[in-house]
């Protein structure tokens, strides 16, 4: 799903690349990040990573105390022509009308390198502390929407998706590699996927894929809702067919799209 040009491409820009690299480190941390951090989690120089975060802070993107460096509102101006973007307005109707029907949360998301980015989401009440919306992003290793979206690749293109150390969410989260491999198998062959407390405490969700005209798989729905007001009988017997038919209507929306571009 990576549409990244290759190193020695003249028209690639590195410093381009390293300073976006490192906006969206931030993006991760709303705390903030420290040079180091900054450094370490984009595999660059401590030298590079200070020369782009001083420029992000001269351009006005990100706010420093002299150690951590945070996002400033200027960068909501990058995500607010996504809210009027074509995919937007043809599938925000779709999870509208399911929020409606069942007064439970739903959202729609593609896999950007080893994350899930939320593209729409419609809220009928709040289950989760996680503050989510569009452009939004969860690790995909640990979502349902995520596991969806790596189960419909090749096995080995999975692996890239996925870290090295799964760090636990919760006490529930699966944190060993071979066992989410065979998980992520038993997804792809069910077609679906349930996740049950394994992000966060009493969220329990259930995830299908968005399968493109041409059987390529563009992005992921899922319901997300409390442990204790929705069983897992619920999910496959009512909400599952449910999310299966929305996810047909939606997938003419992605004919030809690259949504990791």
């Amino acid at each position: 799903m990576s549409t990244s040009r290759p190193v020695t491409d003249r028209d690639y820009v590195d410093a381009l690349a390293r300073g976006l690299d490192i906006l969206m480190a931030c993006a991760n941390e709303p705390a903030g990040l420290t040079l180091a951090e900054a450094a370490r989690r984009t595999g660059t120089t401590r030298a590079s990573a200070r020369r782009s975060l001083l420029t992000l802070v001269a351009k006005g993107y990100l706010i420093t105390d002299g150690r951590l460096f945070r996002l400033t509102p200027k960068v909501l101006a990058l995500a607010a022509p996504l809210a009027s973007a074509p995919i937007v307005r043809t599938t925000q109707p779709v999870l509208d009308d399911l929020s409606r029907r069942f007064d439970e949360s739903f959202s729609l998301a593609t896999l950007v390198e080893s994350d899930i980015v939320y593209l729409v989401r419609s809220e009928a009440r709040r289950i989760v502390s996680l503050n989510l919306g569009a452009g939004s992003r969860l690790p995909a290793w640990c979502t349902s929407m995520g596991r969806v979206l790596l189960a419909s690749l090749p096995v080995a293109e999975r692996q890239a998706h996925v870290p090295a150390v799964l760090n636990p969410r919760t006490p529930r989260t699966l944190t060993d590699r071979v066992s989410l491999m065979a998980v992520l198998d038993r997804v792809g062959a069910d077609g679906y996927c349930i996740l049950d407390e394994e992000l966060e405490l009493g969220l329990r969700s259930l995830a299908v894929p968005v399968v493109r005209p041409d059987g390529t798989v563009a992005a992921a729905l899922n319901i997300g809702t409390q442990s204790q007001r929705t069983s897992i009988e619920t999910l496959t017997g009512t909400l599952l067919p449910a999310l299966r038919e929305a996810a047909a209507l939606l997938a003419p929306a992605f004919a030809g799209r690259d949504l990791a571009g």
